[in-house]
C-alpha cells in the first residue's frame, strides 16, 4: 500500500535558507510548505496541520520561540513535532528550545544529511506515538465491548444453572431440558465470541499471501456454518459466476459469515438477500450483500466499522465486534469495507479485494 508523503512546514524569514530547505526536503519526497514569518506560519498551521515543523528562531515581529509557545498552548497543535534551526548555538538557547516543547535543535550552518536524518527520526517517533495512542484507545473500547458481549451469555449460564440446582426437585423433565438448552446455547454464544477474539488476534499478527479465491466455495462454506439460522422463507440471489479476486479464503469466510449473520438478524421478513460483485476502475473487485431490512441511519453508518461500537443496545448483539473484525481482515487483504443504506430501503454491506488474473 502506497504511503502518503509527510507534510512539513518550513518557517524562515531568510529567502535563501527557506529555498534551500524546501529543495532539500522536496528532493527527499516530503510535501513542503514554506512560510516567511511566524504570523504566516500560524495561519498555515491552523489551515492544515503539518506532520512536522522546521522553525527558525530569529525572525522579526514574532520569533520562533513565540510561535512554538503558541503551538504548545493549543491542544490542537501541541503534539506537532517542532525542530528549531538557528544560528544561536549556545547552551542557553538550546535549553530554552526544549523547555518550550521543541523535540530537537539544529544549529546553522546545517548539513542536508543531518536535517533529513533528524526529521526522519522524529517523524518515526511521532508515528510510533500515534500508533500507541490508537492501540490504547482501541484496547479500551475493545475491552468494554468484549466484557459486555461475554457478560450476557455467562449471566444466562449461571442463572439457569442456579435454577436447576435450587429448584431441581420442583422442575418437570421438560423444564429441565429447556433450561439445559438455554445453558447450551448461551455457552455456545460465549465460545463464538472467544473464537472471534482469537481470529482478531491472528489477523493482527499473521501475514498471509494473497491467492486467487473461489468465492462461490467460500460463500457456500459460510452459508453451511449458518444453516440453522436461515428461515424457511429466506431467499438468496447470487451470481452464477463470481469474478476472480485475490485474498485468503479462511478470513473471507469469516467476512461472509458476519455479513450474512447481520442480514439474518436485521433483514426484512420474509428475508431476501441479493449478493453480487463488480470490477472497479482501481483494479479492485467490489463484493456486496443487499437486504430488505429497515435500513440504517446516516449517523449510524458513520460509526459502523469504527473501533468496537454497537448500533443499538436494544438489538442484542449489535454489529460491533463482528464488523470490526471484518474491517481488519479486509484492510489486511488490501481492500476496504463500507455500507450503503437508507432508512426504510434496506442496506448494502460491501468489501473490496484486489482483482485476480481474470474473470
Amino acid at each position: 500500500m502506497q504511503q502518503i508523503a509527510k507534510n512539513i512546514l518550513v518557517v524562515d524569514d531568510n529567502a535563501t535558507n527557506l529555498r534551500l530547505l524546501v529543495n532539500i526536503l522536496s528532493s527527499a519526497g516530503y510535501v513542503v510548505r514554506p512560510a516567511r514569518s511566524g504570523t504566516i506560519a500560524l495561519a498555515s498551521i491552523y489551515a492544515a496541520l503539518p506532520d512536522l515543523i522546521l522553525l527558525d528562531v530569529m525572525m522579526p515581529e514574532m520569533d520562533g520561540y513565540e510561535v512554538c509557545r503558541r503551538l504548545k498552548e493549543d491542544e490542537h497543535t501541541r503534539d506537532i513535532p517542532v525542530i528549531f534551526i538557528s544560528a544561536l548555538n549556545d547552551l542557553e538557547e538550546k535549553v530554552k528550545s526544549f523547555a518550550l516543547g521543541a523535540v530537537d535543535y539544529i544549529p546553522k550552518p546545517f548539513h542536508a544529511e543531518e536535517v533529513l536524518a533528524r526529521i526522519h527520526t522524529h517523524l518515526t517517533i511521532r508515528q510510533l506515538q500515534n500508533d500507541l495512542m490508537d492501540q490504547i484507545a482501541e484496547l479500551d473500547a475493545f475491552a468494554h465491548t468484549v466484557a459486555h458481549d461475554l457478560k450476557s451469555p455467562l449471566a444466562l449460564v449461571t442463572g439457569f444453572a442456579d435454577l436447576l440446582i435450587e429448584d431441581n426437585a420442583a422442575l418437570t423433565p421438560e423444564q429441565q431440558l429447556l433450561y439445559l438448552d438455554k445453558i447450551q446455547k448461551a455457552g455456545q454464544k460465549a465460545v463464538n465470541i472467544i473464537d472471534e477474539l482469537l481470529l482478531l488476534a491472528s489477523v493482527h499478527r499473521q501475514d498471509v499471501q494473497l491467492t486467487p479465491i473461489n468465492m462461490a466455495q467460500v460463500l457456500l462454506q459460510a452459508q453451511d456454518r449458518l444453516y440453522g439460522e436461515f428461515h424457511e422463507d429466506t431467499e438468496i440471489v447470487q451470481p452464477e459466476k463470481w469474478p476472480e479476486a485475490l485474498g485468503y479464503a479462511p478470513w473471507l469466510e469469516e467476512v461472509w459469515v458476519n455479513y450474512l449473520s447481520n442480514a439474518l438478524k436485521y433483514g426484512g421478513r420474509p428475508l431476501r438477500l441479493v449478493l453480487g460483485a463488480e470490477p472497479l476502475a482501481d483494479g479492485q473487485i467490489r463484493f456486496w450483500i443487499r437486504d430488505n431490512g429497515p435500513g440504517i441511519s446516516a449517523q449510524q453508518q458513520n460509526s459502523l466499522f469504527t473501533e468496537f461500537v454497537r448500533i443499538s443496545e436494544s438489538k442484542g448483539e449489535g454489529y460491533g465486534l463482528g464488523l470490526s473484525i471484518v474491517r481488519r481482515i479486509i484492510e489486511k487483504l488490501s481492500g476496504r469495507v463500507g455500507v450503503v443504506s437508507q432508512e426504510g430501503e434496506g442496506s448494502e454491506f460491501y468489501f473490496t479485494l484486489p482483482a485476480g488474473g481474470g474473470e
